[in-house]
């Protein structure tokens, strides 16, 4: 008998997905006498990485490495198997983010397991090992994802907190740095591209750092009204990042320093707290941090959007008052890519004000970068060097 039906309802992993077509709808498969490894990206003995995509019918694939510029962008290759690849030369040690263009259309790497996180995910990334990026054979401490209610935005929320090795509770409190991630990443941004776990095990095994917690909140609030996939690009400066900034730092005061209080054994003085960001994540740590200067004693901005495009009368008024700043922080640290096209303005206004206003801070341009996290890890690695040890 002669089977005519197009369409078979299955059963997939004990969920009924509905009508499929075989002949149509599902993509062609790599042969099922192919090794998984000769049609996915992998890093090489030698440092060099090979970037592969399965598309036997895709007319043109090419690899982005870094970000979209003519110099990162690598036509690939298509072998018989229908395996497009790009070989690489010898990349130093280093987190790289990647995506493909099949055709004019923009994929992450669906052979891999490292997509990188984003509120709408784009891109993917691969670690070529021998950095401080590393998981090394040192003592860990644990990530712990704290959920909870806050009250200020009326929802149940999610953040990020390590804690150094052997963390129990007990013992003399530690200080904590509340670290906030940028505009269209979410809190496993800072976790699993900004690799803070990893850094804070080598720094801490190095003698590098003390002891502390770091805190990762969600930069984004997404409250009634302040959801960002409800604004036009135009429009984030003039509306979302003030309306944003004002509801994230009411949950920050009085929801998220308020649990980290009762849920850990933490300092409770201004000099046992620091706050940073990067990109809007700088623009926050920098309305909460000057909105609030007498709860913090480290603030850091990298690569942060500033009043120079987004004003905030508090910030403002701060600012116009530099002896307190200069008598409340310890370090204030700014830096940016000396290429950063996003917020590099914002920057070089912040520096002219806190110079002419006598404010005391630590200034790093990193040459030849642009806003991304070539900036930004290596900032908060200096960064977490400084902090608590005055």
């Amino acid at each position: 008998m002669k089977l005519k039906v197009a369409y078979l309802s299955i059963l997939i992993a004990g969920t009924f997905v509905g009508p499929i077509s075989f002949a149509a709808d599902l993509p062609a498969s790599p042969a099922s006498s192919v090794p998984v490894n000769h049609y996915v990206t992998q890093v090489n003995a030698d440092r060099s990485v090979t970037y592969r995509f399965f598309a036997p019918t895709a007319k043109s694939v090419s690899v982005v490495v870094g970000g979209p510029s003519p110099d990162a962008i690598h036509p690939m290759v298509k072998d018989n198997n229908g395996v497009w690849s790009w070989h690489s030369p010898v990349m130093a040690p280093n987190l790289y983010e990647y995506f493909f263009n099949i055709d004019g259309v923009r994929s992450i790497d669906t052979g891999t397991a490292m997509p990188k996180p984003q509120r709408q995910v784009n891109s993917s990334m691969i670690l070529v090992p021998g950095s401080i990026l590393d998981v090394k054979s040192v003592p860990h401490g644990d990530l712990i994802a704290v959920t909870y209610h806050s009250n200020a935005l009326k929802s149940e929320r999610q953040m990020y907190v390590w804690t150094p090795p052997g963390y129990n509770g007990q013992g003399k409190p530690l200080p904590v740095l509340y670290f906030y991630h940028g505009f269209g990443d979410t809190g496993r941004s800072a976790i699993d591209q900004g690799r803070i776990a990893q850094m804070m095990d080598n720094l801490l095994a190095d003698g590098k750092i003390v002891p502390m917690l770091v805190v990762v909140p969600d930069t984004e609030t997404d409250a009634k009204g302040i959801v960002p996939e409800d604004f036009v690009p135009e429009e984030r400066r003039k509306v979302f990042y003030p309306l944003n900034a004002k509801a994230a730092d009411n949950e920050l005061i009085h929801d998220i320093i308020p649990l980290i209080g009762k849920r850990f054994n933490v300092r409770k003085d201004a000099d046992g707290r620091a706050l940073a960001g990067l990109s809007q994540g700088g623009y926050q740590a920098l309305v909460s941090g000057m909105n609030h200067l007498d709860s913090f004693g480290w603030l850091a901005t990298f690569s942060g959007v500033t009043t120079t495009t987004v004003p905030d009368e508090g910030v403002s008024a701060r600012l116009n008052d530099p002896q307190s700043i200069n008598q409340q922080l310890r370090n204030f640290t700014v830096v940016v890519g000396d290429k950063d096209v996003v917020t590099g303005k914002d920057i070089a206004g912040l520096k002219a004000e806190l110079e002419k206003q006598k404010i005391n801070f630590d200034y790093h341009e990193y040459p030849g970068l642009n806003h991304e996290m070539d900036v930004w890890r290596p900032a908060y690695a200096e960064f977490v060097q400084k902090i608590f040890k005055q």
